[in-house]
């Protein structure tokens, strides 16, 4: 194995498939950095057939010394839109495309390829063509979208009208910023602008960042929810509910909490970890309603530890302060000083110590998810569901990342808990940053 970096540099990508069996980045040493340029995510590897998992995210990378039953520390240090426009909206699927899954497998509905070339001919709905048959041959069309066009101190976007959308739509990988190295059709040659002079609050984030699963996935479908759709598939990549219970990672969250200033505490299923990022949004509300939000090319500087024998069934989220439900808020000096009021008032002498953490759970249903990550939660901290049920009701919150099934359980987690967990430090250590 080569010699593991400070730093590495990342600005490759996969065809959209995480395979625990391909060659790694790096490594980069345990504490090292990694600097990458995301290309963006949803809507351009949708339309682009070759692209097999529905995202285009980078290619993994070796964190020396990381093996399976270990955590990673992911500190998400800076993160920078680079696009200058992007287009978005909700989808419909195109029957006769694909096979089960327009994410995973296109179909040319004329030549019969399976993960076709494409070429891009004019602008609009149908400019994506297959390269050996010309036929219109994208998997997905807008049932309203819009172009957005980004300001250049990055505080906000606004949606354009016809003419300005077409002008981007044919020059659009300039446009987006998209990374030398990626394959897909930018997502501005649809040209929407059913959504004209809307302004939105930009606050990127990462929708998708985490460890390579134990089994090849499709990039967008490591999660409980999307990854649901590879049960009984009838294309390659198809699991059984099982394998993808043990396998993935939920690497796509698409929680608008992991931005700049969070830490992500990641499991290990494979020697290295394969740390992997993508999918940068320029800004989205909870649950991503619509299915998808405004897609960037991005710069992103994370750092990496590992927690060793810290075994996770999934991720857990320290976001920050101000993203986190005041009811999860670390408590102040006045508040301490009434609560210890009380606990005297009663003849009580302690009281809990605690600090917020936010445990993610996925599953096929909101319900599902939420299931999930409250299992998670008990079974991280050796207690029962109901514990964390009750401690999430008034020390938390539970937060919607993505319909139909990505949560967060969120509560103040006493300091013993974490101590026994093996995650005190790393989480008291995120706190004081704050």
């Amino acid at each position: 194995m080569k010699k593991a970096t400070e730093t590495l540099l990342v600005n490759s990508f996969i065809d959209g498939v995480l395979d625990p069996e391909k060659e790694m980045l790096g490594p980069v040493k345990d504490g090292g950095h990694i600097i990458a340029n995301t290309a963006p995510g949803c809507w351009g590897p949708m339309i682009t057939p070759c692209i097999r998992g529905g995202h285009e995210v980078t290619k993994p990378v070796y964190v020396e010394g990381a093996e399976p039953g270990d955590a990673i520390v992911i500190k998400i240090h800076s993160m920078h839109v680079t696009s200058l426009a992007t287009a978005s909206g909700n989808d419909q699927p195109v029957d006769g495309r694909f096979l089960g899954d327009p994410f995973v497998a296109v179909q040319c509905p004329e030549c019969g390829t399976l993960y076709p070339d494409t070429v891009i001919e004019g602008i609009g709905q149908e400019a994506i063509r297959c390269a050996a048959c010309h036929a219109d041959v994208t998997p997905f069309v807008f049932t309203n979208g819009y172009t957005i066009g980004f300001s250049e101190n990055g505080d906000v976007g606004v949606t354009l009208a016809k003419e300005a959308a077409e002008t981007i739509g044919r020059d659009g990988r300039a446009y987006m910023k998209t990374p030398d190295a990626s394959v897909q059709n930018p997502i501005v040659t649809f040209a929407p602008h059913d959504l004209v002079g809307t302004v939105a609050r930009m606050r990127p984030f990462l929708g998708q960042l985490g460890t390579t699963p134990s089994k090849p996935l499709p990039d967008s479908h490591n999660a409980g929810d999307f990854g649901s759709f590879l049960v009984g598939a009838p294309h390659e990549y198809a699991v059984t509910q099982e394998e993808l219970d043990e396998h993935r990672t939920d690497g796509h969250m698409d929680i608008s909490r992991v931005r700049a200033g969070a830490t992500l505490i990641c499991p290990v299923k494979v020697a290295g970890g394969g740390v992997y990022l993508g999918d940068m949004h320029a800004m989205q509300g909870d649950g991503e309603i619509a299915g998808h939000t405004a897609d960037v090319s991005g710069i992103v500087h994370l750092q990496v530890h590992i927690l060793k024998g810290v075994n996770l069934e999934g991720p857990i989220l320290l976001p920050n302060e101000e993203d986190l439900p005041y009811t999860a808020k670390p408590f102040t000096e006045a508040e301490l000083k009434s609560a210890r009021a009380v606990a005297a008032q009663w003849g009580m002498k302690e009281l809990e110590e605690s600090l917020p953490i936010s445990v993610l759970g996925t599953g096929p249903t909101l319900n599902a998810a939420t299931d999930n990550g409250l299992k998670r939660a008990a079974d991280l901290f050796g207690v029962t569901v109901p514990e964390i049920m009750n401690r999430a009701t008034i020390t938390g919150s539970i937060e919607i990342g993505r319909h139909p099934g990505v949560v967060t359980i969120t509560f103040l987690a006493p300091k013993p808990y974490l101590q026994k967990a093996k995650l005190l430090q790393v989480v008291s250590a995120h706190c004081k940053r704050e």
